[in-house]
């Protein structure tokens, strides 16, 4: 980079984006906040890459209050689509489309942590609406469609009958890390490193 003065400026050093990139080398990668545009592509580029050097497990940790359902799709598919198994590991919280991401983990591979939390709901329109009466119509006909999405990956996920999570996901649903692991979004609770 250079200056006004045409001299090179250094970049200056950042201790914690070399230990994310040392940790990320290591199939190490965290989901640490809402799910967005950003963090998505942040993860799938690096789980594409990871798993094109080889297909040793990735594990994904995730303290995310959720976010927007079309970025946590995209990790989702990601997830699913590559070869290499995804631990997924929930530490402080899974909530909404973090809860989704942390269900579907490999089998037998998806941790949370002993005092983090999880939550379930259904998808929620953020912002207000604004438009004819047909446009919001077709805007609540793909939400429900989305829902049922979402409900259909948590009931596989989880072992569960759709109608079952449904019901479930009509309110928010807090779980303890125990709870989360009774009702089916994880494995095991501890503290996976």
């Amino acid at each position: 980079m250079k200056c006004n003065n045409g001299k090179e400026k250094k970049d200056k050093y950042n201790p914690f984006k070399e230990a994310e990139d040392y940790l990320a080398k290591n199939r190490r990668l965290f989901l640490w906040g809402g799910v967005d545009d950003e963090s998505a592509e942040k993860i799938v580029k690096r789980l594409l890459w990871l798993d094109s050097l080889n297909n040793d497990d990735i594990v994904l940790f995730i303290n995310s209050p959720g976010g927007v359902i079309s970025s946590g799709l995209a990790i989702y598919d990601c997830m699913q689509a590559i070869k290499s198994d995804v631990v997924t590991v929930c530490m402080g919280q899974a909530a909404s489309m973090g809860a989704v991401l942390l269900a579907a983990g490999a089998p037998d591979k998806r941790y949370v942590w002993n005092n983090a939390r999880v939550m379930i709901h259904q998808p929620l329109i953020q912002g207000e609406m604004v438009g004819p009466a047909s446009d919001i119509q077709i805007q609540a006909e793909e939400m429900l469609r989305i829902r049922q999405v979402l409900n259909k990956i948590l009931a596989e996920a989880c072992g569960k009958d759709e109608s079952q999570i449904e019901k479930d996901t009509d309110r928010d649903y807090f779980m303890t890390a125990q709870e989360a692991v009774d009702y089916g979004l994880a494995d095991k609770k501890e503290n996976f490193q």
